[in-house]
This record gives C-alpha cells, sequence and structure tokens, in this order.
C-alpha cells in the first residue's frame, strides 16, 4: 500500500471515543471552511519534550547553532488535561531524542488515563530502557528513525547510532508482542533520503518485514548547509521514481505500508509555496522551551504558554487567528515560503530541497 502525504485526519490504529470521533469531525469541518476562530479542539497534541539528543546526525541542524538545553515542563501536560477527552492523539515530537526527557515513562503513565492515542518518534539508542514502558502504558505508534538497510550507512549518517542494537531491540519488542498477543505498537522505520543512501530503500522494506514492522516512510533530505549539497535528490528524479517503485513493489509483496513523497514535477501542489497547509488547525505543537509554535519546522514563535489562560483563548489567539488567514495565502510569513515540512513541503519547488544560507532552526536561548 502506498502512502503519500498525511490527510488531515490521523493514522487510526484503534477506535476512538465517540466524543473524540465528534471534535475530529468539527475540527475537519472548520478546517475546509477555513475558519480562523475554532469552536473544536486540536486533533493533535504535539509536544517537544526536549531538544537534547544523544545522536549527531550529519544533516540535523542542532549542531549549526549554540544553544541552551531544554526540557518541556509536564505540569503544561498535567494543564491541558481538560481538552484530553477530545484530543485524538498526543505526540512525542520535536528537535531531540523524547526518551531522554527524565519523565517520559511519567509522561506516558499521565497520558494513560485518557483515551488520546500515544505516539513518539525516537532514534532508538533507548529501546532497551523504554521497552517495558511501551506495553504498560499502551503506546500506540512509535516510529525509530533509521537512515540505511546496513550499519555501515546508517550509523556514518546517524552518528553514534548503532543499527545493529537498534534491530535487535526491535526484533525483541516484536517478540513480546506476538508473546502477549498484542497489536501495539505500530512500528515504522523512518529514513532520510540522501544520494548515499537511498539505494538502500527497498533493502529497508525488507528488513522491516523480517523484523515485524507496519510501514517504512522515505522522506527527502533538505540540505541546509554546502557540504550536503551532493547528497540531494534535486534534479535526480529517474533514479529516484526507479528506486521508489522497487520499494513500492517489495511493500506489496511482503506486506508493508509506504509513504513516500511526490516525485519532483509531479506534485500535486504544482506551482504553489507548499501543499494546502493545515496544522494550525489539527495541531498544537508546544516547544520544549515552552512556547507555543505554528509547527516544528520554522522559527516563529506565538507566546509562551499561560498556565493562567483557558486554552480555548490561546488556541484562537490572535497569532494563531493571523496564522490560520494567511498561511495558505500569498501572504504567508517567509519562512512558510521555503516549507520543507515532509507532508507539507512542495516538491516541485528547489527551496524545499536545498535551503542553503537561511535559518531553519527554532531560536532557542543561548
Amino acid at each position: 500500500m502506498l502512502l503519500r502525504a498525511k490527510t488531515t485526519g490521523l493514522l487510526q490504529v484503534r477506535e476512538i471515543t465517540e466524543l473524540q470521533q465528534k471534535n475530529t469531525k468539527l475540527n475537519q469541518q472548520e478546517m475546509a471552511e477555513g475558519k480562523t476562530i475554532l469552536k473544536s479542539k486540536p486533533q493533535r497534541l504535539v509536544l517537544e519534550l526536549t531538544n537534547a539528543c544523544n545522536l549527531r546526525c550529519i544533516m540535523c541542524g542542532r549542531d549549526e547553532a549554540n544553544f541552551n538545553l531544554t526540557k518541556f515542563d509536564i505540569n503544561i501536560l498535567k494543564n491541558l488535561s481538560p481538552i484530553l477527552n477530545e484530543v485524538e492523539e498526543v505526540t512525542l515530537f520535536g528537535w531531540g531524542e523524547p526518551t531522554l526527557h527524565p519523565e517520559f515513562e511519567e509522561i506516558l503513565k499521565f497520558l494513560d488515563d485518557y483515551p488520546v492515542k500515544k505516539y513518539f518518534v525516537t532514534n532508538g539508542m533507548r529501546l532497551d530502557k523504554i521497552k517495558e514502558a511501551l506495553f504498560k502504558y499502551h503506546v500506540d505508534i512509535m516510529a525509530i528513525s533509521l537512515d540505511g538497510a546496513k550499519p555501515e550507512t546508517n550509523n556514518s549518517i546517524r552518528v553514534n547510532s548503532d543499527f545493529n542494537f537498534i534491530v535487535e531491540q526491535l526484533k525483541d519488542i516484536v517478540r513480546i508482542k506476538k508473546e502477549k498477543n498484542l497489536n501495539y505498537p505500530y512500528m515504522n522505520f523512518v529514513m532520510t533520503l540522501f544520494e548515499r543512501n537511498i539505494e538502500e530503500l527497498p533493502d529497508l522494506v525488507k528488513l522491516a518485514a523480517e523484523i515485524g514492522l507496519d510501514e517504512v516512510k522515505g522522506v527527502y533530505l533538505t540540505v541546509f548547509t554546502e557540504n550536503l549539497l551532493k547528497e540531494s535528490l534535486y534534479n535526480k528524479k529517474e533514479k529516484v521514481k526507479e528506486i521508489f517503485n522497487k520499494a513500492e513493489k517489495l511493500g506489496e509483496e511482503l506486506g508493508i505500508k509506504i509513504k513516500l513523497p511526490y516525485f519532483q514535477d509531479e506534485d500535486i501542489a504544482g506551482d504553489k509555496y507548499h501543499k494546502d497547509c493545515f496544522v494550525v488547525w489539527r495541531d498544537f505543537f508546544v516547544g520544549s522551551d515552552g512556547y507555543v509554535r505554528p509547527c516544528q519546522s520554522i522559527a516563529d514563535k506565538f507566546f509562551k504558554y499561560d498556565f493562567d489562560t483557558d486554552f480555548e483563548k490561546m488556541w484562537n489567539s490572535e497569532e494563531y487567528q493571523k496564522f490560520r488567514a494567511s498561511v495558505n495565502s500569498e501572504n504567508m510569513c517567509e519562512n512558510c515560503k521555503r516549507c520543507y515540512q515532509s507532508s507539507h513541503a512542495n516538491w516541485n519547488n528547489k527551496s524545499a530541497f536545498i535551503q542553503t544560507g537561511v535559518e531553519y532552526a527554532p531560536t532557542w536561548e543561548k
């Protein structure tokens, strides 16, 4: 099964409640109508637990800036509890490795008292430490970043990553799932596609099937530093198409879902700056520094999370209203015009692939 960009909804891996269904339906209706003031709650809370990481990936902007390490205040999550019966999902995702947060398991435990789906993205190097928590607190979805189907490829891109360790841990998690007769967590590989590793994409599909994962997702590398220009897949459409087709065919044969970006010059966004964006209707993003932002992929900050302000007032603040009114118009902010977010970027545009000389990380405190 081949999937493209995310839809206005979220991945459904289990039943959601009637209240969640009602909110999601209203949210999508208001999104489609372009409402700037919403009666619905977001479908998803996205919480960046930390900007700290135990890897030094060669394409990551964390190493291009000096900044103070920050960690998410769990009291923000507790303050958001009044809406956790309506929100469909809580995603733990951002610039750092979420499992490094000292209260990671406590956060999972807190969320387990609510019907929200729990989803996080990890580099896999702490799977041995969180393995039990996956089942104890019913983690619904876990994405594992792996940038090659061979140890030497992955480990050269994701410096301090250990391919063999990650694979063995995933095999053990699948073993436990089978022993307990469980269908969670839904697990997928996420691969950043470089010139040096794209030919290994089909082999990653084979590896996912061998381990017992559900999906393989590929995202194009966006280049921000001159030294990686040779790794860009810009203007390499024929090569990309050949490899994507192989991966798709293997996915069909092996029962692995394949999620891939559009080919250059074939993106449904046409000549727009980006595909129609829906994140400021669907998602409420809080960074590890406590600032509410439109999404993880741009530096703009809306405001500091305010414990004394009702959620509805923050969700329909002047900042949110202005962004909803402009994000899909010619008046969008400059960062949005260069969108590289994997689901919304327009892969017909060179700027989605190459953005040397521009700021792209959050403006962290130094």
